[in-house]
């Protein structure tokens, strides 16, 4: 009797196969075949085209709007993975939806980060990949592994590509809650940091009420994991610059990019604004410019598979 060999496997939802193929052509696979459609009333209908039995199988597949849509097909996908017996179901998931609701902000709030972590579980995920939570404790929701990766390392190589960083240069924070963050980019490119302080009086709704640190005569390199209406990072870029930034320039990871984002960039005093492909974007203005996850993502998932390192990835 013949034994199956023990492959690697990588399938697709459609919320970024475009991301997802150039995973797959940065490992040297293809990507496996998986048909999802919907039925006449609107359900998700997957269909796995080729055998899993005992493989090891990776689902790309971001949570980015449309956010329920794209959850839903993760989940049936890893349920048809798992009812035909895949040896071991990693979904990598560049951008976690969700994960604002990380925390109780105010009475009777849900924790929809954690439900969707449970969701995950019960669907018979065995591993989650992300890139740059928003609040790293969504890694203990998990019952499983969960590989967090920084998206700094791609980030910092581009801004040394472009030469932004050959003028005296200060990495700014958006907000208390990112200094981690943006101390990771501070060390890997050896420049300071300033930090914005800033409250929200309501949701997507920011002010600037001071910056922390010497901005003066500098380029300002503002880091922050989400951009989604836009409104807190063009207030934190005209703040700068009216605190003596000679320009201001953004790396941010995930492109949400809701509610006229696009606009109300392009006009104002942004310079220029770094994005990853964590979620699909295109026709986007000359400010923009997109950072590929697909060497971070496809060497985590070799390393995944190898059983090697990949916090070594992110050493500085």
């Amino acid at each position: 009797m013949q034994i199956t060999k023990n492959e690697m496997k990588i399938f697709s939802g459609n919320a970024n196969k475009q991301l997802a193929m150039k995973v797959a052509d940065y490992i040297g696979l293809r990507l496996s075949d998986c048909e999802i459609g919907r039925f006449a009333d609107g359900e998700i209908n997957v269909k796995i085209g080729e055998t899993v039995r005992g493989h090891d199988t990776f689902i790309i597949q971001p949570t980015c709007p449309p956010v329920n849509e794209n959850l839903m097909e993760l989940l049936i996908m890893i349920d048809a993975l798992k009812r035909a017996s895949a040896n071991s179901i990693a979904v990598v998931i560049p951008y976690y939806g969700y994960a604002r609701q990380d925390r109780k902000a105010k009475g009777r709030d849900p924790i929809t980060a954690k439900l969707v972590a449970n969701l995950l579980t019960v669907a018979g995920a065995t591993r989650v990949m992300t890139v740059d939570l928003h609040s790293e404790q969504i890694q203990g929701f998990f019952d499983i592994p969960l590989d967090n990766l920084l998206s700094f390392p791609i980030f910092t190589k581009i801004l040394k590509e472009d030469k932004i960083i050959e003028d005296d240069f200060v990495i700014v924070s958006p907000d208390v809650g990112g200094v981690k963050r943006a101390r990771q980019f501070a060390e890997k490119l050896g420049g300071p940091l300033a930090i914005l302080d800033k409250r929200r009086p309501k949701d997507n709704v920011a002010e600037i009420l001071n910056v922390i640190g010497d901005v003066e005569g500098k380029t300002a390199i503002i880091v922050d994991d989400i951009v989604d209406t836009a409104r807190s990072l063009v207030s934190s870029a005209s703040a700068l610059i009216e605190k003596g930034a000679k320009r201001v320039i953004a790396c941010i990871t995930h492109p949400v990019l809701s509610d006229n984002a696009v606009e109300r960039i392009n006009e104002s005093v942004i310079e220029k604004i770094y994005i990853s492909d964590s979620i699909y974007k295109e026709n986007l203005p000359e400010k923009f410019k997109v950072v590929s996850l697909a060497p971070l993502l496809g060497e985590a998932i070799m390393r995944v598979r190898k059983n090697l390192s990949v916090s070594i990835l992110f050493r500085q």
